[in-house]
Formats: structure tokens, C-alpha cells, sequence
């Protein structure tokens, strides 16, 4: 790591930091895939940044922000981060609702340029935009006002469901008090600086075997993970969610987790309702 490590722990250097890199050197170009946005099965979500509580081990301290999936919904017991498929119409009109001065997309700094230099990708941006924080309204009702826009990701494509998934940065302002929605079990805080520490990296071999069309066989991964460990908490971070935040981890501090073959193994399994979910009676649709 060649770059100055004081936004892990100062906010305000952290979002001018984040500001800079997800704006600068072409990046901001590369939101959008070569390929036009599929409004069927696309899906835009949030990265959200912010203090650790105060009743935390790591109070005020610059944090990812995080949902538990719920056992009622697809990928039961997964970190991930709140978002979720695009709904054209309802999004388009919230897209110009978050243009006013006082809303995200109206108070990021470099929507004005947007606008004038990239109008078509502006309009997607917004759509994108609107789309992850109407989910973060439903699952953890975030106050989209206290938002503070701060650049896109590339896209990351998911080859489990065969869709592409948006991430919108996005820096928590206060300290919310979140309340989730029956999709989500529980916010997850993650230190941001602990999430540069290698000593936290596993290899994660998954038991999938009741995946497979062929029956109950002993269909075995390994995949890269993270794992969040303190009193009350013993977390996995792996997945779509761990892909994208080394993504924002390389972009924002040129950190690169460790090798695969050189982590300890770390095993665990997948339920048999993993790709299904299943909703509780009355709820509405989930992500």
C-alpha cells in the first residue's frame, strides 16, 4: 500500500479522498457497461460509509455499512449491500426528484459536469442512483437526506443469476438509527481500516452440493473471504458484496487481499433455500 492511511480514520479526509479517486483519471467512465442496462434483471446497490456507533468498539471511526440478509428472502445469512432491481418507472420519477439542490445527486459536486458533458449516462447514473437508496429507504429506512453522493463503481457481474449488479458510494452523514424491514436481519459495521488487514482474509470452503441438478453430491468451492470477528459478532464477508468492496478498496488505497492458496481455510455451507428464500406470508417482494 503506497498511499497515505489517514482516511481510514479522519471521515472528512475519507469522503474528500473517495470524491477524488471515484472522479478522477477516467474512472467515472467506466461505470457503465459496454453493453446497454437490462431494466428486467440489472440491479443497482449501495456502498455506504459512515461512523461506527457509539456503543461500538470502534465509535466514530470511518465504517462500512452493511446488511444481513434475512432467512426469508435469496442468499439467507449473507453481508451484502442494501440495493436491488430497477424498477423503471417509480425510479425514473425518483431519479428527478434526487436533482434537487438538497438531495444526493443534487448536491454531488460533479453533477453539474454530468449533466453537461454526458447527458445520456447522467440520466443512468440517476436512475442507478434513485434505484439503491429507494431500496435503503425499504430495507433499512435510511434517510436518503442525510446522503451524501460520492461516485459510481464499475458494474459487477453476477454469474450465479446471470445479472449485472451498480454500485452507487455513498457516505452516511450523523448517525442513523436504522430499522430494517423483514429482509434484513441486522446492520453489520465493518472498521474500514480492518478491512486492510490481512490477518482477517480466509479461504472459504463451501459445501454446495445440494446446488447441483445431479442431486445431493459433495460439490465443494473455495472462495476468497473476509471475516468480521469482535464479542457480540462473527461475520462472513464473501461473494458479489467481498468483490465489489476490494474493488473500492483497490481504487481508494491500492490494496490487494492476499493470494487464495496462501489464506487459512475457513469451511461453511449453504442452506438447501439459498437461491429461493422463503418470504413470510403478506410480504411484499423482495430484492
Amino acid at each position: 500500500m503506497h498511499v497515505d492511511q489517514e482516511p481510514l480514520y479522519k471521515p472528512d479526509k475519507l469522503v474528500e479522498h473517495l470524491l477524488k479517486v471515484l472522479n478522477s483519471n477516467g474512472l467515472e467512465k467506466s461505470f457503465l457497461a459496454a453493453d446497454p442496462i437490462d431494466m428486467t434483471s440489472d440491479s443497482a446497490v449501495m456502498v455506504l460509509l459512515g461512523r461506527g456507533p457509539a456503543e461500538s468498539d470502534f465509535p466514530g471511526e470511518p465504517c462500512l455499512i452493511l446488511n444481513k440478509r434475512s432467512q426469508s428472502v435469496r442468499q439467507p445469512g449473507d453481508l451484502c449491500c442494501p440495493g436491488g432491481s430497477l424498477m423503471p418507472r417509480l425510479d425514473g420519477f425518483l431519479a428527478r426528484l434526487i436533482k434537487i439542490p438538497f438531495l444526493p445527486l443534487g448536491r454531488w459536486r460533479l453533477w453539474p459536469q454530468w449533466k453537461r458533458q454526458r447527458p445520456a449516462e447522467a440520466r443512468t447514473l440517476a436512475l442507478l442512483l434513485a434505484t439503491g437508496l429507494r431500496e435503503c429507504v425499504e430495507e433499512m429506512r435510511l434517510n436518503p437526506f442525510g446522503i451524501r453522493f460520492l461516485g459510481p463503481l464499475p458494474p459487477h457481474r453476477l454469474r450465479l443469476f446471470r445479472r449485472r449488479i451498480y454500485p452507487m458510494v455513498g457516505w452516511v452523514s450523523g448517525c442513523q438509527k436504522f430499522r430494517t424491514n423483514w429482509e434484513v436481519d441486522k446492520i453489520v459495521y465493518l472498521p474500514l481500516h480492518e478491512l486492510m488487514n490481512t490477518g482477517n482474509f480466509y479461504r472459504y470452503r463451501l459445501r454446495m452440493g445440494h446446488l447441483s441438478s445431479e442431486g445431493p453430491t459433495d460439490l465443494i468451492r473455495e472462495l476468497p473471504s473476509y471475516r468480521h470477528q469482535s464479542a457480540a459478532e462473527d461475520e462472513t464477508l464473501w461473494g458479489a458484496t467481498y468483490h465489489i468492496i476490494m474493488k473500492l478498496l483497490a481504487l481508494a488505497f491500492e490494496f490487494t487481499p492476499p493470494e487464495l492458496a496462501d489464506l487459512p481455510v475457513l469451511n461453511g455451507s449453504l442452506n438447501a433455500n439459498y437461491l429461493t428464500g422463503a418470504p413470510p406470508a403478506g410480504a411484499g417482494k423482495g430484492n
